[in-house]
Formats: structure tokens, sequence, C-alpha cells
């Protein structure tokens, strides 16, 4: 029921900058936790950064600390992923994730997400 879409990839060039949105619509989302995923060629979907919707607390994976930044706008029912200094490893299928909160911590694991989106593609070139 809960539907999220994807927007904002493309073809960047390495050390440039990217903004995605997901956008929400169904519910409303004050108890949800809103994550993004990605999904390199060959690899497994792995946990990016998340946010809490009441708080704006955030969670972020090693990998992508200092680079990407998780933000929301509550009157827009949209979440987007600020992503500076581009490498090309970044390149990747990006989803958007949603849930109800569950507990203090946010979920890291796919199976801790119920709804998703379509993915947007981020190419990043050398």
């Amino acid at each position: 029921q809960v539907q999220l879409v994807e927007s904002g990839g493309g073809l960047v060039q390495a050390g440039g900058s990217l903004r995605l949105s997901c956008a929400a619509s169904g519910r409303t989302f004050s108890a949800y936790v809103m994550a993004w995923f990605r999904q390199a060629p060959g690899k497994e979907r792995e946990f990016v950064t998340a946010i809490t919707w009441v708080g704006g607390s955030t969670y972020y994976a090693d990998s992508v600390k200092g680079r990407f930044t998780i933000s929301r706008d509550n009157t827009k029912n949209t979440v987007y992923l600020q992503i500076n200094s581009l490498k090309p490893e970044d390149t990747a299928v990006y989803y958007c994730a949603a849930d109800l909160i569950r507990g203090p911590r946010l979920g890291t694991q796919i199976s801790e997400y119920k709804y998703w989106g379509q993915g947007t593609q981020v190419t990043v070139s050398s």
C-alpha cells in the first residue's frame, strides 16, 4: 500500500555530486524509519543510511560516512540522499526503503524494511 518512488540518479563524473529523492505516499510516516540501500553489479544489496521521520536521527554505513547525507522534508513526504565526492565504487542502483520504528536502533538489514522503491541508477565515471 505504501509507495516509494526514487529519482535523481544519473551519470556523474568522479568527484561530482548528486542528490537522490524518495517520494513517499499512501500513509503518514511519523512513526517510520526511512533508509537508503544500494546494490552494485554482482554484489548484494547493502545498507547505506537511515533516518527517523520524527526527530531526524541518522545512521550511516562506514563506507559512506562523511560523503553521504540523508535528510527529509516532512511537508513533501520526501527523503533525500545527498552524495558528494562520488567515487566509481559508488556506482549502483540506489533503493529507498521504509518501515515502522521497532525500537531505538535504526535497521541496517534488508529484512527489517517492508516497503521498497523501484530503485534509481547512479553511475560514476572515472
